[in-house]
């Protein structure tokens, strides 16, 4: 078996609009496309003896040992290694179940789709699926463990923590967006101009002054003991000499700390004499270069959490411990408590997995006690010198009982401190008593308090505590979204989303889009390039200065990683026509149009999804639109029976009637604008740009922009290299005209030769191209359009040929000319500079020269080059006169 390429989708996709974490690996069978399961010997019951717990895969028969008698029966293996895939992860403790095996479209190649918690690892599971089924095959041992344990180890490197991932599932279960801005804990909620940022648990809001604070122990100690809060007496040091001069003054028992540790290192507690006391300094050393030395506080170790300067949970923190039985040893103590299915490897479980470390074996050699020492029963011994879960700690939730004044107390502190989010630490006998009878002190005040313990804890109630910290980021009423727009199609779509835009910002909104020419924030060119996928989606919507967005997006960026947003307000699809069939997978019209019918799908309810009802493909959409969503329809002709039956039901469309762009609510008409006031249609004769006006007006309508100014801005977009790069520019020379336009498929051609019949330059001379990724027979239908709309035809090639010589795609473009008019006058130039230079150097008068091109900046360029030339010299002869 050959794996040909694995995609992540991250988004809505083709293969699913609620599942967005997919992989999609593409596997070439090879021979064993002619060997299903039930023709290789033994292999099933090698696969049960490997996964006994894939009896639970109901597959396609619906019940437990399902996919058992698929295999039995005879399945191939694609399917086989998609089970494989969803069982190894399972296995190692990140559950999934959702699969598909599909055809590519290849004999022997299949889509095997499965869905992942953490990419990285879904990757390794698609090629470990791969390995494995090839060990079944062969009937060789394999170290499946091995596997599982690597997966782990890549989750527990890839994976939010659980403080930062309780905020992001928070934000979720609200609607709110969420993009991850690093491969750590830095996370974006929201989107443009309305996000807030997280990074563990520290907040976009929280004070850095606080966390300075709160991460020098000393000025915390400080701050907090001219308030008169109890805080243990003790001192700060950075030598040797200083430890003995503090220990002379506070005596023992002490703690010992780095100033600004955190997660419990470079902590020893309980310190009791000066050789002890000597190691701990070393210890906390490695971790800063000043120590400080504290009474230690007898009692119990409580953190209390305020979140907006208000308790909202306490634990009572227990350091790692086992329980003796009289019979077994400490370390089979220790393996006991770690059979606790509540526990894993790192934060992978709401518990931590205890491990015998340095600061275990100083506790055993303190005790007199080695690992495999019988503990006596009822003994219970503490492994750990502080209460931290990381290093298998457990907490019990106590909020319900913490003394009014302790309360207080912990509010008065975050105050004092200046955090919003902060846990502190309390040492005390009795947390329903006041810290001031039980002699209790503040241990410490924490910014970026971990939350695990609370939303957890190994006894009591859990606490959704990351609930407070999106109630303060978001208050009731506040929207963490924006506006965003979709626009799909296979032609029109990057014009209609710029006029979009255009509309937009002309009505102050701060505008960012994604178009097939680059990136745009507030009509500035930020990033160049085909920038219709999900990265360049997410770059917008990352912007804090976008308030409004609209975003192209194409096949490509569909099927490769699925789309950068979850939910759109607006979806727009302009058209679907034959372009790009044959590449990744998609062969058919029905195909490309399920592809571009996740934008519908995406459309929030309340949004609308607005749907050409001339193409059959696109108005058929609507019927897997979520409920809740609007439907609005656009139309050249008014008497469209989709139109009408619209009208009747009272919705919105819009319709090309009597020379007027319309809008129709229900069966009003609001005129918005005559067709020939505006520019980018060509006086109404580009019926195609009508079309794309017809989408952009409706989008502009729901979102609650005014009849009159959308007007306005309709007669303000010109077709030029400015606002249109590529699109209809018309460049009037002395003597001819040059016309720009980006068609690149047949049905585009065809639209654009319906503009070109209607335009009176003579003779008409196209530059037209064969494209090396489109079928044979798109790219001699683009040499026969090309026979009928010219006079004279120039066969030039694309900057990037595709995967074909360029021979072989003048050969294309020739044959379909040649179908159409074999006498038909043909140059080959294949530069593109070499014959635009050649059509103007030899242009007539009257002439009309039409260039598609495909790397619209390079063409726009030399044409403009051409045109100020011209300028020049008629400047010149005007001086000379």
């Amino acid at each position: 078996m050959k794996i040909r390429e694995i995609r992540a989708m991250r988004g809505p996709n083709y293969w699913s609009i609620r599942r967005h974490k997919l992989i999609v690996m593409v596997l070439d069978l090879g021979d064993l496309e002619q060997k299903p399961t039930n023709k290789i010997p033994g292999f099933l019951d090698r696969l049960r003896a490997l996964f006994p717990g894939m009896y639970e895969h109901r597959c396609s028969k619906g019940c437990a040992g399902g996919f058992f008698m698929r295999v039995e029966e005879g399945t191939w293996m694609g399917h086989v290694v998609e089970h494989i895939a969803l069982e190894i992860q399972t296995l190692a403790d990140m559950d999934v179940g959702f699969g598909r095996t599909r055809t590519y479209g290849e004999e022997g190649v299949y889509f095997v789709v499965f869905n992942y918690i953490e990419e990285k690892v879904g990757r390794y599971a698609a090629k470990a699926a791969v390995r494995i089924a090839e060990a079944l095959i062969a009937g060789e041992e394999y170290d499946l463990e091995s596997d599982i344990q690597e997966m782990r180890e890549i989750r527990e490197r890839e994976a939010l923590g659980p403080s930062t991932a309780s905020l992001v599932r928070e934000a979720q279960s609200r609607g709110i967006p969420w993009l991850r801005l690093n491969r750590y804990s830095l996370c974006q909620l929201g989107h443009g101009a309305n996000q807030k940022r997280i990074q563990a648990t520290v907040t976009s809001q929280t004070s850095s002054i606080g966390v300075e604070l709160a991460c020098d122990k000393e000025d915390t100690k400080d701050l907090l003991e001219k308030s008169e809060i109890p805080v243990p007496k003790g001192d700060v040091i950075k030598t040797e000499r200083g430890l003995r001069e503090v220990i002379e003054d506070i005596g023992f028992p002490i703690v010992i700390k780095p100033i600004n540790g955190n997660h419990g290192r470079g902590i020893t507690t309980n310190i009791d004499n000066l050789d002890d006391a000597l190691v701990a300094f070393h210890e906390a050393k490695k971790v800063s270069r000043s120590i400080i030395i504290e009474r230690y506080i007898t009692g119990s170790d409580y953190r209390l959490l305020v979140i907006n300067y208000q308790l909202v949970a306490a634990a009572l923190r227990t350091p790692a411990a086992v329980t003796g039985d009289g019979q077994s040893t400490i370390q089979e103590l220790i393996d006991e408590v770690n059979k606790d299915p509540r526990r894993g490897y790192g934060h992978e479980k709401v518990l931590t997995e205890i491990k015998v470390d340095e600061m275990t074996k100083k506790i055993l050699k303190e005790e007199e006690l080695e690992l495999n020492s019988i503990l006596e029963t009822g003994r219970t011994l503490h492994l750990k010198d502080t209460a931290n879960l990381s290093t298998g700690g457990t907490a019990e939730d106590v909020t319900d009982v913490v003394h009014p004044y302790n309360v207080f107390l912990a509010e008065r502190i975050a105050k004092i401190i200046g955090l919003d989010i902060c846990g502190i630490d309390i040492m005390t006998t009795d947390i329903t008593k006041p810290l001031t009878e039980t002699g209790g002190a503040v241990l410490e005040v924490n910014a970026a308090p971990g939350f695990r313990m609370h939303l957890a804890p190994t006894k009591g109630l859990p606490r959704n505590v990351a609930s407070h910290v999106i109630d303060m980021l978001y208050p009731h009423g506040q929207d963490a979204r924006i506006p965003i727009v979709a626009v799909t199609g296979t032609n029109g779509k990057t014009t209609t989303t710029r006029l979009i835009a255009h509309i937009a910002g002309s009505n102050r909104k701060k505008v960012g889009y994604t178009t097939s020419d680059g990136v745009y924030i507030q009509d500035r060119l930020t990033m160049e390039g085909d920038c219709t996928g999900p990265a360049s989606a997410e770059f917008v919507l990352r912007d804090p200065t976008v308030d409004f967005a609209v975003l192209e997006s194409a096949r490509g960026g569909l099927l490769r990683a699925g789309l950068g947003f979850k939910k759109c307000d607006v979806g727009i699809v302009t058209n679907v026509a034959a372009d790009h069939l044959g590449l990744k997978g998609i062969h058919t019209l029905e195909q490309l149009a399920k592809v571009k019918g996740v934008i519908p799908e995406t459309v929030m309810p309340g949004g609308y999804a607005i749907l050409n009802a001339e193409d059959d493909l696109v108005f058929g959409m609507y019927r897997n639109v979520q409920e809740g969503v609007n439907l609005a329809f656009f139309a050249l002709d008014e008497n469209n029976p989709r139109i009408q039956r619209q009208m009747k039901r009272g919705d919105l469309s819009a319709v090309y009637e009597n020379g007027f762009i319309t809008i129709l609510k229900g069966e009003w008409k609001i005129r918005v604008a005559k067709a020939v006031d505006v520019p980018i249609t060509f006086d109404g004769r580009a019926t195609f740009m009508i079309q794309n006006v017809l989408a952009a007006v409706l989008a502009a309508y729901t979102q609650g922009f005014r009849v009159p100014d959308i007007r306005t801005a309709l007669k303000t977009f010109i077709p030029s290299p400015s606002q249109t790069p590529g699109r209809l520019n018309l460049f009037d020379f002395n003597e001819f005209q040059v016309l720009l336009d980006y068609a690149h498929n047949p049905a585009g051609f065809r639209a654009l030769k319906k503009l070109v019949d209607k335009m009176e330059g003579s003779p008409k001379i196209g530059i037209v191209a064969g494209i090396g990724d489109r079928r044979q027979e798109d790219n001699e239908n683009i040499g026969r359009i090309a026979a009928e709309m010219f006079d004279e035809v120039i066969i030039r090639q694309d900057k990037h040929l595709r995967g074909k010589t360029e021979e072989e795609l003048i050969a294309m473009i020739l044959k379909g000319v040649h179908d159409i008019d074999p006498n038909k006058k043909v140059t080959v130039i294949p530069s593109e500079k070499e014959a635009l230079t050649y059509a103007i150097s030899n242009a007539t008068k009257g002439s009309l020269i039409v260039v598609s091109s495909d790397v619209v900046p390079d063409a726009l360029n030399l044409v403009m080059q051409f045109k100020e030339e011209e300028t020049q010299r008629l400047q010149e002869k005007i001086e000379a006169v």
